[in-house]
């Protein structure tokens, strides 16, 4: 039964996250990032004040990838984008449901960015952090964990932003969700990653056993063909079957370039290894090319979207348009991902094949990785993109009480090796039991405040609106 509330306040924090490797993906590549948390605190009606929280890294130049802009233009616009989101949630002390608000913010606050030359995607961060944070407020203080919460809809989600499902459909995917006991790491493998030998992809130190890998392309049907196949051949020495997604990252210009990939997928013999056990492709194309771009023949292939999932109404736009999924990341919204997994599985129910994946992007352990972990367990998510293991050395450096605390209290999914707290993978699994086991948005505590800094205040908002 959904609950209201009112936001009574909200506080960003963040810390250094260094990399123990390069990630190199599209055109940008990161050795060291920012973690972002937001603190915030709720009055629910009738149950008192509770406080709630939740992570993310700031990514450069993913969600704004203009040219133009240097990565730390990018990393200001994701912090503008909270700061306008903060001003929206706390301007009404008025309880609603934790949905209610998201609603009623959500095209003010991308107008608002707009208006600061923020594109779409950017302009969702902010709001999809708080949400995170309200909800681990609201569940804690309904004293419910995320899965029973969410099956009750406990949030509130309708379809006042979705036309194309009702109320009843949303409370009916809800109440059938349960609970995934495992989901599938899928092993990241970055353009400037090993491949062949120690330190490479068929090396289970490095891809601690994974049975899914999602390969990243470059755009150069010639290069990532080549590159493909030296991979292919490294899997093909790992003594278990794998399945294979390619993200481009928006970097195939266009259908001509995508076309060419395709048809050496099709027919070129040393493809066979990934091309047998190729699941899907992911956002080939730019966003606004794929959005103008109908996938017409390649339509009978598994594409996914997700820079381009800007807005409510993106999947079903690219459902028209040939594409069969979509990607879930909790930092595009987690509301979002819930009825896009309701859209895929009422599409399925007429015979054709929808799907929501799993894409991690910006998941460190601690909250980030939980709360994304519980996402995709409670919607359906199989096997999920975990990177964040791997290019950063566990906890990274999270005060070492902090980092045991997670271990204490969620002993199933992280493990002591090499002197750090870091990710337990489970014969290629993560466990969901602790998640499930406390009240809250997938974890029993929080992180430790004191040990954190203010959130940088972005640069003045000329940054934002250089001219090509």
């Amino acid at each position: 039964m959904p609950l209201r509330l009112a936001v009574k306040d909200i506080a960003f924090f963040e810390r250094p996250l260094p990399f123990v490797r390069p990630f190199r993906f599209g055109a940008v590549t990161i050795n060291a990032a920012t973690l972002v948390f937001v603190r915030v605190e709720i009055e629910v009606e009738g149950k008192g004040r509770a406080t709630g929280a939740s992570a993310e890294m700031l990514a450069p130049k993913w969600f704004d990838k203009r040219p133009h802009l240097t990565e730390a233009q990018s990393l200001d616009g994701l912090r503008r984008s909270l700061a306008i989101a903060r001003e929206f949630y706390l301007a009404n002390g008025a309880f609603d449901t934790a949905f209610g608000l998201h609603a009623a913010y959500i095209g003010p606050q991308v107008a608002a960015c707009a208006a600061e030359c923020l594109p779409q995607l950017a302009a969702s961060f902010g709001p999809a952090e708080i949400d995170k944070a309200i909800l681990d407020a609201l569940l804690r203080a309904a004293g419910a964990n995320v899965f029973d919460g969410m099956a009750g809809n406990i949030a509130g989600i309708d379809g006042r932003l979705t036309p194309d499902l009702g109320d009843p459909d949303i409370a009916r995917f809800l109440s059938a969700r349960k609970r995934l006991d495992r989901v599938a790491v899928r092993h990241t493998v970055g353009m400037d990653d090993t491949i062949e030998g120690e330190g490479g992809v068929a090396d289970a130190n490095e891809n601690a056993g994974a049975r899914y890998f999602k390969l990243k392309l470059n755009g150069d049907p010639a290069h990532d063909a080549a590159r493909l196949a030296r991979i292919g051949d490294e899997l093909a020495k790992l003594p278990y079957a794998t399945k294979i997604t390619l993200d481009a990252n928006e970097q195939y210009a266009d259908l001509a370039a995508l076309n060419a990939l395709v048809d050496r997928l099709d027919h070129d013999e040393a493809l066979k290894p990934i091309a047998a056990n190729l699941l899907y492709i992911e956002q080939p194309m730019p966003r606004d090319v794929t959005k103008a771009s109908p996938l017409g023949k390649l339509a009978g292939r598994n594409f996914i979207i997700d820079e381009a999932d800007d807005s409510y109404d993106a999947f079903p736009r690219a459902r028209a348009l040939g594409y069969r999924g979509i990607s879930s990341k909790s930092c595009k919204g987690i509301y979002k991902s819930v009825v896009n997994a309701a859209r895929a599985a009422a599409w399925s129910a007429d015979g054709d094949r929808y799907f929501i994946s799993g894409e991690d992007l910006t998941c460190q352990a601690g909250l980030g990785v939980q709360q994304d972990l519980a996402l995709g367990a409670l919607i359906g998510v199989t096997h999920a993109e975990r990177n964040g293991h791997h290019y950063v050395d566990g906890f990274a450096d999270t005060p070492a009480d902090e980092a045991d605390a997670f271990l204490t209290a969620h002993p199933d999914l992280y493990t002591r090796a090499g002197g750090k707290v870091r990710l337990a993978i489970h014969d290629g699994d993560l466990l969901t039991g602790s998640i499930a086991a406390v009240p809250g948005f997938a974890s029993s505590i929080h992180p430790d405040w004191s040990t954190m800094q203010p959130l940088k205040r972005p640069t003045p908002r000329v940054s934002q609106e250089q001219t090509v």
